[in-house]
């Protein structure tokens, strides 16, 4: 993966956390205000309760020790700027969608660490992270995740006639890098794939199904409407593969750590478009 790894990954990264900042302003940050309830129900559902049924997945399927830190690493992954698409879709809560997708982007700077050394010294044994540093990965997260998404703020900011004619350009180039770097990751270990996605494709789709299902009828308990659930739903169910991949890379992984986010990232929208389908009939 070398080319894919020094050239197409960080290219793809920084176009699709660039493109989010270019639909951002600082009113998508005051929803936090605005509607505390809904904003703290996606990120409890995202940044707490998705690693831990992953946590727990993981020590149900007992698969490989990279497949199992591969489940964790997408499950930390923020949400992917697909679902905002979907959720208009669905006629869910698009603002909603947006906001938690910059916060859970944003955050990755110090969730994706913790994740990353939780799941290393568990699934991989004991010092398997000793040599990493936790504030070194951080400033990888911060490289990777908060810069392009500050400069795509900054651009929206200052120009935002010019940052309204990029989007569209910005989100189609980035989809198409999004699916070379998807296709060079599975080509990657295409020798391994069948076995890989019989170890962890079930896994996979239990993570993604059951985060979706918390996040649509457990948000309910909470008195989140349905336009609130369905963006919640989406939010908790597209993770952002590309970053999940880039962070194996930065870490100096085997690939082997990559096929959960490729496997998942496949899955993930077969089950979210039946979802948006199932919605808009309902």
């Amino acid at each position: 993966m070398g080319v894919t790894t020094e050239i197409l990954l960080p290219l793809a990264l920084f176009a699709i956390m660039f493109t989010l900042g270019l639909g951002l302003g600082l009113a998508d940050f005051r929803r936090i205000a605005a509607q505390p309830r809904d904003v703290l129900a996606g990120l409890v559902s995202q940044v707490l309760l998705l690693p831990a049924v992953a946590f727990a997945i993981a020590l149900i399927w007992s698969p490989a020790p990279a497949l199992a830190v591969g489940l964790m690493i997408i499950a930390a992954a923020p949400g992917g700027v697909t679902s905002n698409l979907l959720t208009r879709y669905a006629g869910g809560d698009v603002a909603l969608s947006v906001t938690l997708t910059a916060i859970t982007s944003l955050a990755a700077m110090v969730t994706v660490p913790l994740v990353v050394f939780v799941a290393l010294e568990h699934f991989a044994g004991a010092g398997a992270a000793a040599e990493m540093s936790m504030a070194g990965i951080a400033l990888r997260m911060f490289g990777i995740v908060v810069v392009p998404v500050v400069l795509g703020m900054a651009l929206r900011a200052v120009r935002p006639a010019l940052a309204a004619r990029w989007l569209p350009r910005a989100e189609a180039l980035s989809g198409v890098l999004f699916v070379l770097v998807l296709a060079a990751a599975i080509w990657a270990e295409r020798q391994n794939i069948a076995t890989s996605f019989a170890a962890a494709g079930l896994a996979a789709l239990a993570l993604n199904l059951a985060m979706m299902a918390i996040a649509f009828w457990g948000t309910a308990a909470m008195g989140c409407a349905r336009p609130q659930r369905i963006a919640l739903s989406l939010e908790c169910g597209l993770q952002n593969g590309t970053l999940a991949i880039a962070v194996v890379a930065a870490l100096g992984l085997d690939p082997a750590h990559a096929l959960p986010a490729a496997i998942y990232s496949l899955l993930m929208f077969a089950t979210a478009l039946v979802f948006v389908a199932a919605v808009r009939r309902a």
